[in-house]
């Protein structure tokens, strides 16, 4: 048993360190972010009234898209050079390499676009107050995009098209968590609690968590 939490920590290291070494996935999903949210402006008008009605939408809309972004090469390239042939000899159990990819993903991925999240919140004219709930439910939403993405990947591992059919596949699961993230945005801008809207997405959160590592396991198992 002691095995199985090692070989854990060391794909998740292996994860941090190619995302250090090649952080080019990273820092276009990130502009992708920024630059998506720069076109508001340009699309709606300056008015800060009429973007900050847009605010907390874009910002989801975008963040998930962005997050998408990395996903096809998830486990391609893995495939591509026999690395996910070792892991799956690793010791773990499919589920868990998925897990630690998912939460890779998440860590490589989603922390850095929580951290342009202040600088798309004010390129929207969102409110300052409604900044703390904006992470919080971004830092949520995009976690679930990073589990239901990682099960994406698997099942479409080898699929002819995959780039194609893994947004087709993931965004339309992901619907929910866009409308409790906004939702919990449009509470905290309004001066109400934004609190329910986000126990909704913890709440899915903690079925996606168990849920997408298996779907992705047993597509891994099933290459």
């Amino acid at each position: 048993m002691t095995g199985a939490p090692a070989a854990f920590r060391a794909i998740l290291a292996r994860e941090l360190r190619l995302a250090l070494r090649h952080p080019a996935d990273t820092l276009a999903a990130v502009l992708f972010f920024v630059l998506v949210c720069a076109l508001f402006p340009f699309g709606v008008g300056p008015a800060p009234e009429t973007l900050a009605r847009l605010a907390p939408g874009a910002l989801l809309a975008a963040a998930l898209l962005a997050a998408l972004l990395p996903l096809d090469r998830l486990f391609g390239a893995d495939a591509e050079d026999g690395s996910l042939d070792q892991l799956l000899l690793s010791g773990l159990p499919p589920a868990g390499i998925a897990a630690a990819k998912a939460l890779g993903h998440w860590l490589t991925t989603g922390l850095p676009l929580l951290a342009a999240t202040p600088a798309a919140a004010a390129l929207l004219a969102l409110p300052g107050a409604a900044w703390p709930a904006a992470l919080g439910a971004l830092a949520l939403a995009t976690a679930i995009l990073s589990l239901l993405g990682t099960a994406g990947a698997a099942l479409t591992l080898g699929a002819r098209h995959g780039g194609v059919l893994l947004p087709l596949l993931v965004l339309p699961l992901a619907i929910p968590a866009v409308i409790f993230g906004a939702a919990a945005i449009e509470a905290a801008a309004a001066a109400l609690s934004p609190t329910p809207f986000l126990l909704l997405l913890g709440a899915g959160l903690s079925l996606a968590a168990p849920l997408a590592p298996l779907a992705a396991g047993a597509a891994l198992r099933a290459e």
